[in-house]
């Protein structure tokens, strides 16, 4: 959802050619992979999570910040911050770890809520993937599996 970080330029497509899902903080809830699940039947053949550095929503679920729905988004955060191991919101790398173990999080539920782009990844016709986009140097960096 933020905007320092354009799907388009990091990947160095133009406009229409990537189909982009976003959502604060990368979770995942019904509609994201819902919206997946639509990319991939009008051919998409490339899943990416992609996360960022300096991510406001994994700032917020790091320091409890509770208003309105927004509680209930950073909530799903959580398991990312204990994954991590750290939760301090002004370490850049403890923000960084926490962002990527939540790319993590969000692959590993977008194969739970979807058995149609489970199956689609198992045979190979579907590719999903985790990233992390630099915002400050634009550099994306991909996860290993």
């Amino acid at each position: 959802m933020d905007s320092r970080a354009p799907i388009e330029v990091a990947f160095d497509q133009g406009l229409g050619d990537v189909f982009g899902v976003r959502v604060a903080g990368n979770v995942v809830n019904q509609d994201e992979p819902g919206s997946l699940e639509y990319a991939v039947h009008v051919g998409a053949k490339l899943l990416v999570v992609l996360g960022h550095t300096h991510c406001g929503a994994v700032k917020g679920a790091m320091e409890g910040v509770e208003m309105g729905n927004l509680t209930g988004l950073l909530a799903k955060i959580h398991p990312a911050i204990e994954a991590a191991g750290c939760s301090d919101a002004k370490d850049d790398d403890c923000v960084t770890r926490v962002a990527v173990e939540n790319v993590r999080l969000s692959l590993r539920q977008i194969r739970e809520k979807s058995p149609y782009l489970a199956e689609r990844i198992d045979a190979g016709s579907v590719q999903l993937i985790g990233a992390l986009y630099d915002v400050s140097s634009g550099k994306v960096t991909f996860l290993e599996p």
